[in-house]
């Protein structure tokens, strides 16, 4: 299992995610999840992925060279010609079909399910930037303003705090605090997702990139996050006051009679029924 996250914005694009591979208690390691393609000038790409290792590691190998077939006389378009990101979503789409034509019958004598799950996104000159999910049967859907994240993998734990502070209006470096947080909560309750971990920050506009960091257990920045969000979140909790069963000096009373329903019915008879 992994978990990979990336971002829309107004001000750029983030992405990041970890490392952890397992198949099985005693087969853990470790294997990058994330590709940067970038053509200083022209466009800037990054690629996520998640599911089954194989597959992945095939899709990321023929993407390159996968080429989608125009009108006569046309040059075919690849990842490093096409014109928008949305070709290039194509293309990939693609590079997953050939994998599938390829592995996908053997896959299911074995008993194996053809899983992976992508993300995409980039800018390419003459376009906005844009964001991409790739699924196993290669179609794909578009971050719109109203879902700017997209996430694959073990979402499920780093999804509220990003659905509380993202929106496309959040400055990058919030940003990626945000998803730094939302991996920390990720790695705190689930085994499956671990470091290190691979940040990317693209600002709209340029079509390359030097913010690009590596992620381990010693990155004094990764360490204080999971420290301090680790601890504020202690004091929220503790600022909330307990549940006052009993009335008394309280502006939240727990007990009052709810207005659409009632209260749960004890059965304290065998002959009661629960209607």
């Amino acid at each position: 299992m992994t978990y990979c996250v990336a971002i829309k914005l107004n001000a750029g694009l983030v992405f990041l995610s970890d490392s952890r591979t397992n198949a099985g208690l005693d087969q853990i390691s470790s294997f990058r999840k994330m590709m940067v393609y970038e053509k200083t000038g022209d466009r800037f790409m990054v690629l996520l992925s998640a599911g089954n290792l194989s597959i992945s590691q095939s899709v990321r190998e023929i993407l390159q060279v996968t080429k989608l077939s125009c009108a006569d006389h046309e040059e075919p378009i690849t990842i490093w010609n096409a014109t928008s990101m949305f070709d290039v979503a194509r293309v990939l789409g693609a590079a997953v079909r050939r994998i599938y034509e390829r592995d996908g019958e053997a896959l299911q004598r074995s008993g194996v399910d053809f899983n992976v799950s992508l993300i995409l996104g980039g800018q390419i000159r003459g376009e906005g930037m844009r964001l991409f999910q790739v699924y196993s049967a290669g179609n794909f859907i578009e971050a719109t303003a109203e879902t700017p994240y997209f996430q694959v993998g073990e979402s499920k734990y780093g999804k509220p705090v990003l659905d509380r502070v993202i929106t496309m209006a959040t400055p990058l470096n919030e940003a990626a605090k945000c998803a730094l947080v939302s991996m920390d909560s990720t790695l705190k309750s689930n085994l499956s997702v671990g470091l290190p971990l691979d940040l990317v920050i693209y600002e709209e506009g340029q079509f390359s990139s030097e913010k690009i960091v590596c992620i381990d257990e010693n990155n004094p920045y990764f360490r204080m996050v999971h420290e301090t969000w680790g601890e504020r979140l202690r004091e929220v909790f503790d600022s909330i006051e307990d549940p006052a069963w009993n009335g008394g000096a309280t502006d939240a009373p727990i007990r009052v009679e709810p207005q659409r329903s009632r209260h749960l019915k004890k059965i304290t008879d065998p002959r009661e029924k629960l209607i």
